[in-house]
């Protein structure tokens, strides 16, 4: 069991409204869903981010930066600001009557939902951070929730015909040198240090790309090289190591900010990944990189050092034949492939010793990666094009050669480009993966059902359930909410209730539920919960 989570920038444009300020139009997108929440929640839909216990210029070798010298994309600890009125200049309307605009007229920019997520705006793109969950697969069902949440917003908006259309697509890069993240999160123990984990995920993350990577038609940051690689996200890292994620993007990012006991837990943020909507490429992607994890615990991940990691690591995504090699210190040059193998067998091998790979009395999840890895390798290893219907760079490069080879198109043929965005749109409608979906040619790793639940219902086994249960429980009554804490304003008390939850691990459905079920009142729900005399009932 490991705690993980996703954390998804959208691709974000209006087509009418080209030059439409990207900021102002996320805010109608978390607006939008505000009013979506409204109509189903009970007392309230939205519960507003509470930035208490954000650190965001804490490093993990040791060091905070000064908050004169942090870019400002670091400072993810202060809320965005952004009023009704300058929205409605942008989109041109003299009065604007905002259904998710709060009582002062400000518009909405961060959401925590019943599911546990938190929808907000960040960096210019509407933002879907999963909840907390504790296998892979349970990953990929609240991450591809989020898809059915932008969904969402989208028809919202383009419901109201008095505002420009919005689209929102799920991949990494405009192709005009500008990209945007998609994050993983992983909790691990504090007294691994931080030097081990550099050495244990660097030469994986140089070639995890391979299994996990959406496929990106150009070179460079700006496409300006024609060609068709691997990974949305590679070319934009410029360090080995760092803080930063918007400027000189490191392969091992080492900001520290556990969102939980501090002193037990270390949130490892990775940065490296590609947004995935092949769900067996992001069930690779966190069952994976969740068993590295283990080995780097366990003291047993592969003794492998690249020799310059940022070339490397996109000297593999250029290459689609999978048979370019990158040098290790040791002076064996080896591809990407030779790289996961070695990942591969180490944790099979750790699996074993610990009995957690066993198909029956196993966790019930790192059986099913382990066999997923290997087949993929396999596959990948001899004939790239059969793992078409698993990894998604594969099946969009097979989409892309079959429009090259119908119409005789080069690699820097606008239409290729256009191709490319269209595979990321989140409209079943639109989107080209999804009618691959359709067509049974991409593979399932969750039914439609559980994705569907996962919008409105949050996990059972982490804190997230906590979360989500008091936001569409007790929605009128919670006036904020973080990972850590739920703050509750109740008339009657007198002052603000914070329930830390430091713990993810704590606030399940097991330890929570039935408080949850005796209670419809926040006051009598909260007297219970911290063993105070309930107040007066609302009237």
């Amino acid at each position: 069991m490991r705690v993980m989570g996703s954390e998804t920038e959208y691709g974000i444009h209006a087509p009418s409204a080209p030059g439409a300020n990207a900021t102002m139009m996320s805010a109608r997108i978390i607006q939008a869903y505000a009013t979506v929440t409204r109509q189903r929640a009970a007392g309230g839909a939205e519960t507003r981010w509470d930035y208490t216990d954000e650190e965001p210029l804490h490093d993990a070798r040791g060091w905070t930066v000064d908050r004169a010298a942090a870019d400002p994309s670091q400072l993810t600890d202060q809320p965005p600001v952004l009023d009704a009125e300058a929205v409605a200049l942008a989109y041109g309307r003299q009065e604007l009557e905002l259904d998710g605009a709060d009582e002062t007229g400000s518009l909405l920019m961060n959401m925590v939902l019943g599911n546990g997520a938190r929808l907000y705006v960040d960096h210019a793109h509407p933002e879907y951070s999963s909840p907390e969950v504790t296998n892979p697969r349970d990953a990929v069902t609240w991450d591809a929730a989020g898809d059915v949440v932008a969904l969402a917003t989208v028809r919202k908006v383009a419901a109201d015909t008095s505002l420009p259309a919005i689209n929102l697509y799920k991949n990494n890069t405009d192709n005009k040198s500008v990209s945007y993240g998609s994050h993983e999160n992983y909790l691990m123990p504090r007294s691994v240090p931080f030097g081990d984990i550099i050495r244990g995920l660097t030469p994986f993350f140089v070639s995890r790309q391979v299994t996990c990577g959406a496929g990106r038609v150009g070179l460079g940051q700006d496409s300006s090289t024609p060609g068709y690689q691997i990974s949305q996200r590679a070319d934009f890292f410029e360090a080995e190591v760092g803080l930063e994620t918007t400027i000189r993007r490191p392969i091992i990012n080492t900001r520290d900010e556990p969102h939980a006991t501090a002193d037990k837990y270390r949130r490892l943020h990775v940065i490296i990944g590609d947004a995935n909507l092949s769900q067996a490429s992001n069930y690779l992607k966190f069952g994976t990189t969740a068993m590295v994890l283990s080995l780097i615990e366990a003291g047993q991940a592969p003794k492998i050092e690249v020799h310059e990691p940022v070339q490397a690591l996109q000297a593999v995504s250029h290459d689609t034949t999978l048979a370019a090699t990158v040098r290790l210190l040791d002076g064996r040059r080896v591809t990407a492939l030779d790289l996961q193998w070695m990942y591969y067998e180490a944790a099979a091998k750790l699996a074993q010793e610990t009995g957690v790979a066993d198909s029956v009395s196993g966790d019930g999840h790192t059986h099913d990666v382990l066999v997923r890895w290997e087949s993929t390798l396999t596959a990948l290893g001899s004939d790239a094009g059969s793992a078409s219907s698993s990894v998604e760079w594969v099946a969009k490069k097979s989409i892309l050669e079959g429009y090259r080879n119908r119409d005789g198109l080069d690699w820097d043929d606008a239409r290729l480009g256009l191709v490319d965005l269209q595979w990321s749109d989140i409209r079943p409608e639109k989107g080209l993966y999804y009618r691959l979906l359709s067509n049974n040619r991409m593979m399932r790793v969750v039914d439609d059902g559980d994705i569907a639940r996962a919008v409105t219902e949050p996990p059972s086994d982490t804190r997230a359930y906590f979360r989500g249960r008091c936001v569409s429980r007790f929605g009128r009554d919670v006036v904020g909410a973080s990972w850590d804490s739920v703050i509750f304003d109740v008339p009657g008390l007198g002052k603000l209730q914070r329930v830390p939850t430091r713990e993810p691990l704590r606030g399940t459905q097991a330890l929570t539920g039935a408080l949850f079920d005796r209670h419809q009142d926040a006051g009598a729900f909260l007297a219970e919960l911290l063993g105070q005399n309930p107040p007066a009932p609302r009237a």
